[in-house]
Formats: C-alpha cells, sequence, structure tokens
C-alpha cells in the first residue's frame, strides 16, 4: 500500500507543476484540476498517514528510555499513535478500491412486471413508486422515459432516468428480480400469491462512448397508443428502434416529437448496449471467482417483499428490514448501504490477494 500511495503523491505533484506551466491552455488546464480535485482527498490521508508512521519511529526510540515516566509517556502516545495508523489504514484501503467508473453518473431504470399477471403488474407500479420517492429524498429528477399501463393501476413495463450525481452508485445493485408476496385484492380466498418484477439499472452513457453505425440498426415511425393528447394521437411521434447485430428492440412514445423520442430510444440503446460490455468484461474478470453483488446477475432473485409479515429481505446480505411501508415509500438506504459496504469489501479483498 505503501508504494501505491507514493506512486499518488508523486502524480499529485506532477500536476501541481503542470498547471503551473499550462499557460493558456485553459481546456488542459480543467483536466488537470479536475484530476487533482479527485486525487485531493487521498493525498490528505496520505501524508496523514506517513505523518503518524513517522512519529510511530520517533515514539520507538524513547520505549527504551532510562527514565520511567519517559517510558510511561511514550508507551501511552505509541497507544494512540497506533490506533490512529490501523484507522487511516482502513480509510485509505476504502479509498484505494477500485472505483466504477459509472459511479457518478445518471441512470436509466426498467421495470417489468414478471410472472403473476394483474398482481405482478401491480407491484411493478409499486416499485416505480419506490424509485421515485427515493428520487425524492435524495433531490433527483426523475424523467419518464416509456410507459405501458394495464389500465387497473398496474405497469407491464416502464422506463424512466434518474438524474443526480451519484445516482447509479446507489441505485446500481438494483438490478435483478424482486419478488413479492402477499394477498391480491381480487382474492377472495385470502391465498397468499408469489409474484415477480424484474429490475435494470443502466448508466446514461454519452454518445461518443458508444458509436453506433446507421447500418446497424431500423427506425421505426408510428402513431402512439397511449394517452398524451391529441397531437400524439394524430400524428406519428413514436418511434420504434431495432439494432441488428444484439436484437435489441427499443421504443419511446411518450414525448411530443419524433425527434425527442429517437433521442430518448437512442439514450437507451446506448445504455444497454454499455451495460451488455460491462457485463461482458465483468465476466471475463472474474472468471474463476464471481461476485453476486458486483455482477448484478439478472436472473437471480435479490430481494423478497412479504407483505403478511411486513418483512423485506435482501437475499445477497441476508438482511432483513420490518417496514415495508416505508421502504416502498423509498426508505431503501439500509439496504443499499450494506450491500455497498460488501462489494467494497470484496474487492479489497481481491486487491490484497
Amino acid at each position: 500500500m505503501l508504494e501505491k500511495l507514493q506512486g499518488i503523491l508523486d502524480r499529485f505533484d506532477e500536476i501541481d507543476q503542470q498547471l503551473e506551466a499550462v499557460g493558456e491552455d485553459y481546456t488542459r488546464a480543467i483536466e488537470l484540476s479536475k484530476e487533482r480535485a479527485e486525487m485531493e482527498p487521498v493525498v490528505q490521508k496520505a501524508k496523514a498517514y506517513q505523518e503518524t508512521l513517522q512519529k510511530i519511529k520517533e515514539t520507538e526510540a524513547l520505549l527504551n528510555a532510562e527514565d520511567e515516566d519517559m517510558r510511561a509517556l511514550a508507551e501511552m502516545e505509541m497507544e494512540s499513535l497506533q490506533a490512529d495508523r490501523d484507522s487511516l489504514e482502513d480509510q485509505l484501503k476504502s479509498m484505494l478500491v477500485p472505483k466504477d467508473p459509472r459511479d457518478k453518473r445518471n441512470v436509466i431504470m426498467e421495470i417489468r412486471a414478471g410472472t403473476g399477471g394483474d398482481e405482478a403488474a401491480l407491484f411493478a407500479a409499486d416499485l416505480f413508486r419506490m424509485y421515485t420517492r427515493y428520487a425524492e429524498r435524495k433531490n433527483w429528477d426523475v424523467e419518464i422515459l416509456s410507459m405501458h399501463d394495464t389500465g387497473i393501476g398496474g405497469i407491464k413495463e416502464a422506463s424512466f432516468m434518474i438524474k443526480g450525481n451519484g445516482a447509479y452508485s446507489r441505485l446500481k445493485f438494483e438490478s435483478g428480480v424482486h419478488r413479492v408476496q402477499r394477498v391480491p385484492e381480487t382474492e377472495s380466498q385470502g391465498r397468499i400469491h408469489t409474484s415477480t418484477i424484474t429490475v435494470a439499472v443502466l448508466a446514461e452513457v454519452d454518445d461518443v462512448e458508444i458509436t453506433i453505425p446507421d447500418s446497424d440498426i431500423t427506425i421505426d415511425v408510428y402513431k402512439s397508443a397511449g394517452a398524451g393528447g391529441q397531437n400524439v394521437q394524430k400524428n406519428a411521434t413514436a418511434i420504434r428502434i431495432t439494432h441488428h447485430p444484439s436484437g435489441m428492440v427499443v421504443a419511446c412514445q411518450d414525448e411530443r416529437s419524433q425527434l425527442q423520442n429517437k433521442m430518448r430510444a437512442m439514450s437507451i440503446l446506448r445504455a444497454r448496449l454499455y451495460e451488455m460490455e460491462e457485463q461482458k468484461r465483468q465476466d471475463k474478470e472474474a472468471a474463476t471467482r464471481r461476485s453476486q453483488i458486483g455482477s448484478g446477475m439478472r436472473s437471480e432473485k435479490i430481494r423478497t417483499y412479504n407483505f403478511p409479515q411486513s418483512r423485506v429481505t435482501d437475499h445477497r446480505v441476508n438482511l432483513s428490514s420490518y417496514n415495508i411501508n416505508g421502504v416502498l415509500d423509498g426508505d431503501i438506504d439500509e439496504f443499499i448501504d450494506e450491500l455497498t459496504l460488501v462489494d467494497e469489501s470484496e474487492k479489497l479483498a481481491m486487491l490484497e490477494e
């Protein structure tokens, strides 16, 4: 770790030198300043860690002092310094864990009703509300990209964007199968039904990161089938994009113009393709050691919402909350914090191997 820290300190000094010589190249100055700002918290901890190690070395020389009072003071000082060293080591290890470059990005979330018919669609609507309420708690913005409802309050599928700093870092672990166990309102016998909903979380991707040749896609324009006012119903504004190499199909119809729907559909397509490539990369890196949390395997049941017991259980970290109403109102930080902690611990373990 000391070698890695010294490398960071050397790079920090190099950036300072480059900033002094950058002249009127403002673009380069911005790049260097951004890199410096990202490194500064680690540099401050690293310097504090080095100073603590130096103090420990100096105090060790006093442990063999002839004066008994001096030795006692040195022992007390050493105990305090060692505690500081251990604390700084833990903080630095956490800071040195490789960060997902997508963590600060906005997210595109896709919710789809799975098995369970109308009950699954109703719970898909509950999950949509849960995530929008969570976004409100974080002061993030929510934009609906597409919505297909059942007409009875349920959602067959929905795509929406959540805009906010760090949105992806907080929501990326929500990908997977969510299971609900409850008695449907239409069930006269009071039997508990089990339904499933699939959630996908995609990081928003810039145009330059994913290039999609025109020859790879077919764009169909059609009239919107949903609500949206007379303008949407009279004009063909809905867009369907088919990506031939992957077979992916993306449709958007909630906006009032072809251009807006096309831009949104392309944004979703880029995010899906980026996620597909990222998943391939993760699978390749983790061929011998696979993290269930880090890989975000879509087919895995990740969480169960049991209404009779008012219990929500995340199966990846074996954590349960008995406040199902609060969870569905957006109080999901307890799960996200634990998932983040476990993910960082696993990355740190791999880093130390």
